[in-house]
């Protein structure tokens, strides 16, 4: 039974993976709402449908490999590849640029699905983009848990998320919550030390 849009918000909800009050995106944008996937993740029963439902509307690119930017997207590329029946890598940040390490190659022609938790810009996508496209593989397509963009970004591939969110989001400079004298936090992974 596919879940609706619906049943992916409630289980958001249930989980406390949808957070209200003042946030810094990894964009650099500001929001008042933040979907906290790591929430979601907590539940291995919900993670594994979620992953399912997932990897079952995305199964028709093909693909041979999932690759997830560190760090917010590891657990569910593993869940993701799991379901799929195929490999699963992770790229990381190494001297502020995306790499493949701890010993992971991509086999030559490989066939890529990029899973990542949560776009706004797709800043960190783009960056494991511009990786795989120095290697000997085909990006076939990009799965999200949620699509922040509300549609917006465009990856040059197919891109599936199971849930789109019309959240707003601010440049900085035009936060109304930092004109009414808030002060953002950081729930991301970008910077972690």
């Amino acid at each position: 039974m596919a879940l609706t849009d619906k049943d992916i918000a409630e289980l958001f909800e249930k989980t406390g993976g949808v957070l209200h009050g003042h946030f810094l995106l990894t964009s650099g944008r500001h929001s008042d709402t933040y979907m906290q996937c790591a929430k979601l993740f907590e539940d291995s029963e919900i993670s594994a449908t979620l992953c399912a439902e997932l990897a079952e509307r995305v199964k028709v690119y093909k693909p041979d490999i999932v690759v997830s930017p560190a760090v917010g997207a590891i657990i569910m590329g593993y869940e993701m590849s799991r379901h799929l029946h195929v490999k699963n890598l992770f790229a990381e940040r190494e001297d502020g640029k995306m790499a493949l390490r701890r010993g992971f190659v991509l086999p030559a022609g490989a066939r890529v699905l990029i899973a990542e938790n949560v776009v706004t810009t797709g800043g960190s996508v783009k960056e494991v983009i511009e990786l795989l496209s120095t290697m000997d593989c085909t990006v076939v397509g990009v799965a999200a848990m949620v699509d922040r963009s509300n549609g917006q970004v465009d990856f040059g591939v197919p891109f599936t998320a199971m849930l789109t969110a019309d959240v707003k989001s601010w440049e900085a400079s035009e936060c109304p919550l930092c004109k009414d004298g808030s002060k953002p936090i950081k729930p991301g992974s970008r910077n972690l030390k």
